[in-house]
């Protein structure tokens, strides 16, 4: 969630994602929403207003741009973040949505100009904002529809926008956010009633997550500073193609990266023909969705280390080359040795803005790049006070709810089938990815599977 504030004192910027990451079965995972904060900046001499240019309207989306090669992109960046995030929180599990914040973003950049707008586009490997556009209308055209009549898997996408009383969006604004991201948008009074938009906000966020995320606008967030709040939220539920048998989970240890271990229950499927793909110092494995008459396909893959405490240096090949993800999934199936992956349940919060301040972001956090999306006869000068974020995911028997070089060893038909072991019995990296686009929804890490 992004409030947009004018300064007297500092304003603050959240982000809720959301959102936003197996066995027998899988909750689902909980929708990590992202919020950021504008505030305004009162200048302390009167300065000129400028002579207003008139925005550029927002282009409808055009063959020119690729929508395959956009979806790389925003892969590589979610990769490039979540190598970040997981290298700084190297002692604890983690869940994020790299593609909630992402949205956010290219939001707040619908609205920006300047240095502000090139800073973002940098970040977002997007040459202009349309592209981003692009990307957000084919997210909720193509992968956050309604879903199946089963209702399995379910997977919603919810953008929300409150702006202070005492401004009014552009047209240009409120048509990408009304017709681009499909938004709710509403009027609050963050100056008298701080309050009430804190409510209005944690409902709205609550709702979207099925009840996964809570209370994620802390009471004194929002005051007369704030002007605009962005938020989304992301949320999924499925159950597995393959589900995991209750009766077959038993209690194994798990080796923590410190030589210690716990004990935990493990889930296993024997009869299960899975997904996996074997490399020099890793193996994948794709735990595929349950879909009923539906379009998208939406899978879980674990990567699992062969070292015991090899997490950090997987961890380090996230982003060491474009298309790192795509590379290393698995496409035929194998058939299992030995098969056991825990169930965890893991929520995680965290704040952006200095993570994106190290990628060179720098700008949309300084008050004036952001006055262009707001109706105003003076200069607002508005900016990013904070954006923070909050996912949660859940995997277990039936399913989950959340919210250098390599090498592939392959046997044509006259080869006997190779026996692979899966056993996830140490620190591991998870995502869960649309399969029809290549969308990564959620990505994270299991460190201790008891912890949550």
């Amino acid at each position: 969630m992004a409030p947009v504030t004018r300064k007297r004192k500092s304003a603050k910027l959240e982000s809720i994602e959301t959102k936003p990451i197996i066995a027998p079965k899988l909750e689902p995972s909980e929708t990590k929403p992202t919020k950021i904060q504008l505030s305004e900046t009162k200048p302390k001499t009167p300065k000129i207003e400028p002579s207003e240019t008139k925005p550029s309207e927002t282009k409808p989306i055009t063959p020119k741009i690729e929508i395959d090669q956009v979806i790389s992109n925003q892969t590589d960046v979610a990769l490039t973040l979540t190598k970040h995030i997981l290298q700084n929180n190297n002692t604890s599990n983690v869940v994020l949505s790299p593609l909630s914040l992402q949205l956010v973003l290219s939001l707040v950049a619908a609205g920006s100009e300047g240095q502000t707008l090139e800073q973002l586009l940098s970040f977002l490997k997007a040459e202009s904002t349309d592209e981003l556009n692009s990307f957000a209308s084919h997210l909720v055209k193509h992968v956050f529809t309604g879903g199946s009549p089963s209702g399995e898997p379910t997977l919603s996408l919810a953008n929300g926008v409150w702006i202070d009383k005492s401004l009014s969006f552009k047209p240009f604004f409120s048509k990408v956010v009304d017709d681009v991201y499909n938004a709710v948008s509403d009027v609050v009074d963050f100056q008298n009633k701080a309050s009430e938009a804190t409510d209005k906000v944690n409902s709205w966020i609550e709702k979207e997550t099925n009840g996964l995320v809570k209370d994620t606008v802390p009471p004194d967030l929002f005051d007369d500073e704030t002007k605009i709040v962005f938020a989304n939220a992301i949320y999924f539920k499925g159950s597995w193609v393959d589900p995991f048998h209750v009766w077959e989970t038993e209690t194994f240890d798990f080796n923590l990266l410190n030589d210690g271990c716990v004990q935990v229950p493990f889930m296993t499927n024997h009869m299960m023909d899975a997904y996996i793909s074997a490399f020099d110092d890793f193996k994948v494995l794709k735990l595929p969705y349950m879909r009923v008459r539906d379009t998208r396909k939406i899978s879980m893959y674990i990567f699992l280390p062969d070292a015991k405490d090899g997490l950090p240096t997987l961890v380090d090949k996230l982003s060491s080359e474009s298309g790192f993800l795509e590379r290393h999934l698995p496409n035929h199936s194998q058939v299992l040795g030995k098969f056991w992956i825990p169930k965890f349940k893991v929520s995680f919060g965290f704040e952006a803005k200095e993570a994106l301040k190290e990628f060179g972001v720098i700008e949309p956090f300084i008050p004036g790049g952001l006055d262009k999306m707001v109706d105003s006869e003076k200069i607002e000068l508005l900016y990013v006070s904070n954006i923070f974020q909050k996912s949660s995911i859940e995997v277990n028997e039936s399913g989950t709810e959340a919210a250098a070089s390599s090498r592939l060893s392959m046997c044509g038909g006259g080869c006997p089938p190779v026996r692979i072991d899966f056993v996830a019995d140490h620190p591991f990296l998870f995502f869960i990815r649309e399969d029809t686009t290549g969308v990564v929804l959620f990505v994270g890490q299991v460190l201790n599977p008891l912890v949550t």
